[in-house]
């Protein structure tokens, strides 16, 4: 699910935060994160994991991450920028609800299998997702969230998308508590 994880992400992060300079281009690649490393792996794989949610939808990816962006980098805004993408990681797995695959979210200390999903062939699993009235909706409320915040971000202007792509910052202020 692309645009459930980039404008649930988005909303979660800016009202959770409350801040308005986050660099969201950072954020938005780590909430693709684990769909962008899993999904072909688990696609080419299929027999031998039966799921697209394999390590990088682990909280020991996500930890690590931000372990290592902690290691690598000192106070200030580099460290903000890069720790973005591990609060992506983490709303992508709690947007997808990993809790409910806890062998996967808790790999490898619950074993070193993934949890499965009900369908044998990849094509089985394809078709069960483009079926799936949820996923279409969850889509739709992100992709609406975004075109929302694109719109009070005056993105249809050009110096403000050039902003955007260079800063990650998009200039809507977040309305108080």
């Amino acid at each position: 699910m692309l645009f459930w994880h980039l404008g649930a992400s988005v909303a979660v992060a800016r009202y959770t935060f409350r801040d308005e300079k986050m660099d969201l281009r950072f954020l938005a690649f780590g909430a693709l994160l684990p769909d962008i490393v899993d999904t072909p792996i688990g696609l080419l794989m299929w027999d031998s994991f039966q799921s697209v949610r394999l390590v990088a939808h682990s909280l020991l990816a996500a930890v690590a991450i931000m372990v290592l962006v902690l290691i690598r980098t000192r106070r200030g805004r580099p460290r903000r920028r890069w720790m973005a993408v591990a609060v992506g990681m983490l709303l992508h797995l709690f947007l997808d609800a990993m809790w409910d695959s806890q062998q996967t979210l808790l790999w490898p200390f619950l074993g070193t299998e993934f949890s499965g999903q009900t369908y044998d062939t990849v094509g089985g699993y394809i078709s069960s997702v483009i079926a799936n009235p949820l996923v279409w909706g969850l889509e739709a409320l992100g992709l609406i969230y975004l075109v929302v915040l694109g719109r009070r971000g005056g993105l249809i202007d050009r110096s403000a998308r050039k902003n955007l792509l260079s800063t990650g910052v998009i200039e809507v202020p977040i309305p108080e508590r």
